[in-house]
C-alpha cells in the first residue's frame, strides 16, 4: 500500500493530463471559433452563435453590440429579423394546409389566387412557388422560364405563398404564423408588423466599416412571409430540433419538404450546386448532411444549418448586412467550415 500511495500523485497528474488532452480532442471548435471572432479585417463579426448537439448546448456566446450608438453589448437572449429564414417557416405553414387537404402542391396557384391577371397563374404550381423553380421576378413580369426547368431564387413567390395562406386560412398571415410560433413554446418568435414598437436589436449596413442604421428594414407586412419574421438563438434552436425530429410535420410531408428536384449554389453553403427544396437548402453530396438556409440584407445576416446524423445544429444571427457581397457571410462560411470538420459531426 505504501508503493501505491508513493506513486499516487504521479497515477493522478497522469490521469488529469490524459483526461484534459481528451477533452481537448473532443471538443476541437470552440477555440478556433473564439479565435475566428477576434478577427476585425475585413470586416468584424457583431452577432450571436449557438451551438448545439441533440438539444445540449455545446457553444453559445454574443458579440459586439445591440446598439452601436449607445454601445449596448449583445445578448445570447437577443431578437433579430431573421430575412430570408423566414420562408421555412412560410414554406411549413403551406405544407400544414397539404396536411390537412387544403392545399395540392401540384395545382396551379390560381386555384389559390383567382385574382391574378397573369397566364402563368394556369401552369405555375405551388410546388414551384416554394422551390423556386417557376421563374418569377416580379408578379407583373413574365417567367423567366418554363416552370420546374431552372431556378430563379427571390421573395415575389414567398410573398404569394403569404398570400395563399391567407384565402386558405380566412385569416392573416400572421396571425397564423404567431399561432404556430405559440404552439411550439418560441415565447421570443414572432412578425414584424409596421407601427408597432417591437423588442428587437438594431440593425446596421456595413460599408468599409463605417455602419449606417438601417431605418426600414422589412417594406411592408406583405414582406413578412419572405423576410419578417423576428426570433433569437433559442427559439430558432426549438424550430430546428422540432421540425427535424417530426415535431412539427408529418413524415411523409418533412420528406417532401427536404427532397428536392432542384439544385442552386449558394456561397456560404460552397462552391457547388446543392438541392433546395422547400424553404432548405439539401447539402447531401457533401462528406457530412447538411440541412439549412441563410437569411440577410437590411441590416441583418442569419444563418442556421442541421446535421441529421449527429443532431449538431447551428446558428448564427448578426445585425450587420456588409455592403460588398464577396463578405456578407464571411464569418458564416468559417463557421461552418469548422464545424463540419470538427468532431462534433465527424464520424470518429
Amino acid at each position: 500500500m505504501k508503493q501505491i500511495s508513493k506513486f499516487l500523485p504521479f497515477i493522478l497528474t497522469v490521469l488529469f493530463t490524459n483526461c484534459k488532452i481528451f477533452a481537448q480532442q473532443k471538443d476541437d471548435f470552440t477555440a478556433k471559433i473564439d479565435s475566428l471572432i477576434k478577427t476585425t479585417n475585413p470586416r468584424p463579426f457583431n452577432g450571436v452563435i449557438l451551438i448545439t448537439q441533440k438539444g445540449k448546448t455545446k457553444y453559445s456566446k454574443a458579440f459586439g453590440y445591440s446598439n452601436l450608438e449607445k454601445k449596448t453589448p449583445l445578448t445570447t437572449k437577443d431578437n433579430f429579423i431573421i430575412m430570408s429564414n423566414s420562408k421555412q417557416i412560410t414554406a411549413v405553414l403551406i405544407l400544414k394546409e397539404v396536411e390537412k387537404g387544403k392545399i395540392d402542391l401540384q395545382s396551379p396557384v390560381r386555384k389559390y389566387l383567382p385574382n391574378l391577371q397573369q397566364t402563368w397563374a394556369d401552369t405555375v404550381t405551388v410546388h414551384q412557388l416554394l422551390n423556386f423553380s417557376a421563374g418569377i421576378t416580379d408578379i407583373d413580369s413574365p417567367l423567366l422560364f418554363k416552370p420546374g426547368t431552372d431556378f430563379k431564387y427571390g421573395n415575389t413567390t414567398y410573398v404569394m405563398l403569404g398570400k395563399i395562406i391567407e384565402n386558405i386560412t380566412g385569416r392573416k398571415y400572421i396571425d397564423v404564423a404567431n399561432e404556430l410560433f405559440k404552439d411550439l413554446k418560441m415565447k421570443n418568435t414572432f412578425c414584424f408588423e409596421h407601427g408597432k414598437v417591437q423588442n428587437r436589436v438594431q440593425g446596421y449596413r456595413n460599408a468599409n466599416n463605417i455602419f449606417t442604421v438601417e431605418e426600414n428594414p422589412i417594406d411592408n407586412n406583405e414582406m413578412v412571409p419572405a423576410a419578417g419574421i423576428i426570433s433569437n438563438l433559442k427559439d430558432l434552436n426549438i424550430w430546428d430540433m422540432k421540425l427535424h425530429n417530426g415535431k412539427i410535420l408529418k413524415p411523409e410531408t418533412y420528406k417532401l419538404m427536404t427532397a428536392y428536384t432542384i439544385t442552386a449554389q449558394h456561397n456560404a453553403f460552397g462552391k457547388e450546386k446543392i438541392g433546395y427544396g422547400y424553404g432548405i437548402r439539401i447539402s447531401d453530396k457533401t462528406p457530412v448532411k447538411y440541412l439549412g438556409h441563410t437569411g440577410g440584407g437590411s441590416g441583418f445576416v442569419t444563418f442556421k444549418i442541421y446535421f441529421p446524423e449527429t443532431g449538431v445544429d447551428v446558428i448564427v444571427l448578426e445585425n450587420q448586412s456588409n455592403e460588398n457581397i464577396d463578405l456578407f457571410y464571411e464569418f458564416e462560411i468559417k463557421i461552418r467550415e469548422i464545424v463540419m470538420n470538427s468532431n462534433l459531426v465527424k464520424k470518429i
